[in-house]
Formats: structure tokens, sequence, C-alpha cells
């Protein structure tokens, strides 16, 4: 217990924690009582004699199995992703630079180890796209928006729905492709890492472009097609079991939100390559994705372990970079701050709501995993240094107006709009998924 108890005596600045330990001795953090949460102090028990070692040793890992196994009981009113939020506002940062008598080689193992991890060949990235994509169905419809988007949500106004920030991001995005209504007949787009489909079937319904997405779970591609067919427009709005680097053909547009996460650095060059090869020379590439607001760096353990296997979320340098060399012009750049964070809390919130149906599927270990995660996500949005970056690319500076006033006049027309397409889950299709 020292060396947690060392810890939390430097990083407890504000507010107040108290901790049980598994033999029932308690320990105070922070300053006067007077300087903490109206609820009353941060109250965690510890009830396994390995907590606080297996904590101490690695915070990351340490911390989110200590929770995940029920070591690590976070006592009411408040709940972990207090907990969280609380200890990373005090500490502004996570990992192995918390406790430095875990020495440099300690941290360098981490370093190879993570970037051994983004080796994505073809079957490592398939099995890993499944491990995060390819849960039930019933998961995902908790906690998304219905029209199942699962990276972050454009909020305009943080008292918007996540219903609507999601409608707001997909006409963000739609806006920077630089599609103008009446004028698409015949355009393709390819929509990389496509998701549940959504952005391609509001692509086809607001320009009438032709999409093909791709992406390499199953269970996604197999919503995807449900919906397309659903709609009436499978003939036009196509999805297929792909990696995105056997696609052939030309685009004149191509998008990727949430895709480079999961491609790993060491393959940047070989997307960047094939995506220029696919886009028509007029064309416009857009990509959105999580982003360093800093230097490079690597994947904590627990999210490599748990979450997202082979992801890495990349700095702008390493995109820029590797763009310019595959013969990209880097048109517009823009780094979405705050926004995953309050669309993480959201998501958190509503998993809460359905506690119940998320452990009758899975169990409480999973749906405490689960909720770390998103706890975890939302302080690296909020009090750490991840951003979300969109990035347009052209190949021809000719392609896109001077300014960026078509982006925003485009963006509202879209929001303007009356007819904007929802999706709601359809009964019928849960229980054939069931």
């Amino acid at each position: 217990m020292w060396l947690l108890d060392k810890f939390l005596t430097q990083a407890i600045k504000r507010g107040r924690m108290v901790v049980t330990d598994h033999d029932g001795k308690e320990r105070s953090y922070g300053p006067s009582p007077e300087d903490m949460d109206a609820r009353g102090p941060i109250r965690i028990t510890l009830t396994d004699k390995r907590a606080a070692g297996h904590i101490a040793r690695y915070p990351q890992l340490g911390a989110g199995e200590a929770y995940m196994w029920g070591w690590l009981v976070v006592e009411p009113p408040h709940d972990i992703r207090d907990l969280v939020l609380f200890v990373t506002e005090n500490t502004k940062s996570v990992g192995d630079r918390a406790i430095q008598s875990q020495g440099f080689l300690r941290k360098a193992a981490q370093k190879a180890i993570a970037k051994l991890d983004g080796v994505n060949l073809r079957g490592k990235a398939r099995a890993n796209a499944e491990h995060t994509y390819n849960l039930t169905r019933q998961l995902y419809e908790r906690f998304l928006d219905e029209d199942r988007q699962y990276t972050m949500a454009y909020y305009r106004d943080p008292s918007n729905t996540l219903e609507q920030a999601q409608m707001d991001k997909k006409a963000h995005i739609a806006a920077k492709l630089h599609l103008e209504a009446g004028k698409c007949e015949g355009m393709r787009v390819l929509d990389i890492g496509c998701g549940w489909g959504g952005l391609a079937l509001y692509l086809h319904k607001m320009y009438g472009v032709e999409v093909l997405g791709v992406a390499l779970a199953p269970d996604q591609i197999a919503f995807c097609q449900e919906r397309a067919k659903a709609e009436g427009v499978d003939d036009k709005v196509k999805f297929a079991l792909m990696d995105y680097r056997d696609v052939e053909g030309q685009f004149d547009r191509i998008t990727s939100v949430g895709l480079l996460e999961h491609v790993g650095t060491i393959h940047y060059p070989q997307f960047f390559r094939h995506t220029h090869k696919l886009l028509k020379p007029d064309g416009v590439m857009f990509s959105h994705c999580c982003g360093r607001a800093g230097p490079p760096g690597y994947t904590d353990a627990w999210t490599r372990k748990y979450i997202f296997p082979g992801g890495y979320i990349p700095a702008l340098s390493e995109l820029v970079t590797e763009s310019e060399k595959a013969g990209w012009e880097v048109a517009d750049v823009e780094a979405m701050r705050f926004h995953y964070a309050h669309t993480l809390e959201e998501w958190y919130a509503r998993t809460v709501m359905h506690k119940d149906e998320i452990v009758a599927m899975y169990d409480e270990t999973f749906y405490r995993m689960w909720l770390f995660y998103l706890a975890g996500a939302e302080q690296s949005f909020r009090h750490g240094n991840m951003v979300n970056w969109q990035v347009q690319y052209v190949k021809d500076r000719g392609a896109i107006p001077m300014t960026r006033d078509y982006m925003y006049e485009e963006s509202a027309r879209l929001r303007d709009r009356g007819d904007i397409p929802t999706w709601r889950f359809d009964p019928a299709l849960r229980e054939a998924a069931e």
C-alpha cells in the first residue's frame, strides 16, 4: 500500500478521497473538507489485499483491472466516472509518468510492445476489428444514438441531445466533402471503416451519390446491408466485408471516420498511397480520427488489452508527414477539442441506464470494464491531450473553393432540412439478431 499511498499523497491537491484498505485501515487524501464535492469525499474500498500493489505497479492497467474484478469499489453516491475524473483532474496525466519508480526500462518496454501491437496485417486487422465491433448488436443499441454513430458527436451546443449532435456531425462531414446538391449524379463515394452505415446512407440521401462502405467486422456489414435493403437503396449504397487495401476502382470522394486509429502507424504509408490511387484527380478525401494534441505517443496497456487491440491514436504530425509523402496536399485541418468528452459522458449515462440488460448479455465484469473504458476515454478528452482531427486532403488544390465559406453554408443548409433521416431500430431485425 505504501507506493499507492505515496502517489495519492502527492497527487491529490484538491477535493478529498478516502481509501479503505482490505484490512479496514482508512487513509484520507487531499486538503481540508471544505474543498470537496458537495456530495462529500470520494470513498473507495480495496476489497482484496492484492489491489493496492496491482494498481501501483501500473496505474492504468492495474486500476482498470482492479475495478473490473471487484477489487476496487467506489462507494455511493459516487461512481467510477467520478473517481477517474477526480484523479485525472488532480494529476492532469495518467500512466507511467504518475509513479516515477517504474523506471526507464519498463517505460521503454511498454512503448516497444505498443509499437509491435500496431502491426496490423490483414488477418490481425480483421481479428482486431471483430474484437472491438463484433460484440452483440444489442450492446451498442443500448448506449449509442439511434443511427449507431460510434464516433465523436459534434456539439454545436453542449445542451444538444446526442441524436442532434450526431446528426450535426454528419452534416459537418458532408460539407467538408464538397458535395454539391444537384450536381452529384454518377458520383461514387468510398466510406472506409463504414461502421453501422449511417454516414453512407446519409450521403446518398442528401446527394444521391453511390456509396461503397467497407469494414472488417462481419456483424457490422450484415447490419449495414439490412439497413440499406430496408430503406430500398441497396442498389446504390453497398457494403462489403473487405479490407480497404483490397478496394479497387476510382472514386470521387473518400471518407474515413474513426478508421485511422485502427490502421497502425507502420501502415500509414500504405494507407495514404492506396487511397491516393483510388481517388480521382479532382476528388476530395476526408478523415476524422481521434488524435493527440502533442507529439507521438503510444497506447496504454489496458486499452490495448481490453478495448482496441492494435489501436493507436495519432499525432497530427504523423498524419501530415505520411500523407505528404504519398502525394496528398492537406487542404484543411480542424481540431475538435471537447466534443468527444460530451459524447462519452452521454454514452456513459446511457450505459448506466441499461445496466441490468448489459449484465444479462455479458456479466458484471464486462459491465464494469465498459464503464471504466468510457470514463477513462472521457478524461482523456476532458483533462488530457486527446482531440479529434478532421483533415481534408486533395490531389489538386483547385478541387475546392478558396475559402471555407462553402463548409459553413452547406452544413447550415443540411441542418435546416426537414427530411433528415433517422434510423429507428426495427424490432424484427432485433429479434432476428437475437
